[in-house]
């Protein structure tokens, strides 16, 4: 799997889990730890930038789901 296609299926679970949760971007910002913004939560949703163990940690809470959650994606 090309790192892109990575990046943009973790994106599109981040996404996944935030509607289910329904939240917006900024609410998700909001409620996680440290400093990040819903520019950054767009990039990271659509796959334009590869975010840290630590930021998708970071998501994992605040979305209260396990970090394997957010990252387990189907291969095709």
């Amino acid at each position: 799997m090309e790192k892109s296609e990575l990046l943009k299926k973790v994106g599109k679970k981040v996404q996944k889990l935030r509607n289910e949760k329904g939240m917006k971007q900024v609410d998700l910002a909001a409620k996680i730890q440290g400093d990040i913004d819903t520019t950054n939560i767009s990039r990271i949703e659509s796959g334009r930038t590869n975010p840290t163990i630590y930021t998708l940690y970071r998501i994992a809470i605040a979305l209260e789901v396990s970090l394997t959650d957010l990252i387990q994606i189907e291969q095709d």
